[in-house]
């Protein structure tokens, strides 16, 4: 994470506290975590950094490159895309 400031990292976790709160049902939760951003920029910040960090984890642990890795990502996007969402 190349902005790695506590205000950076404070960001990435609420980012990361909405999608938790997602996937466990908690969608008041995650839409009051949304709501606690500072601002639209930040809330992109956040929402990047942390889609940053996950895809540095992922790398890391498979070893492929990151250009292999955004890829699949948008193949699998691609191909997802216009599919109902997936329950929690």
């Amino acid at each position: 994470m190349s902005a790695a400031t506590p205000a950076a990292a404070e960001l990435v976790q609420r980012a990361a506290g909405v999608i938790a709160a997602k996937h466990r049902g908690d969608l008041a939760g995650a839409e009051e975590l949304l709501a606690a951003f500072p601002s639209e920029p930040a809330r992109t910040l956040g929402f990047y950094l942390l889609a940053d960090l996950a895809l540095g984890l992922v790398r890391a642990g498979s070893g492929q490159p990151m250009d292999d890795l955004v890829r699949e990502l948008s193949l699998l996007v691609a191909t997802t895309a216009g599919q109902p969402p997936a329950g929690p």
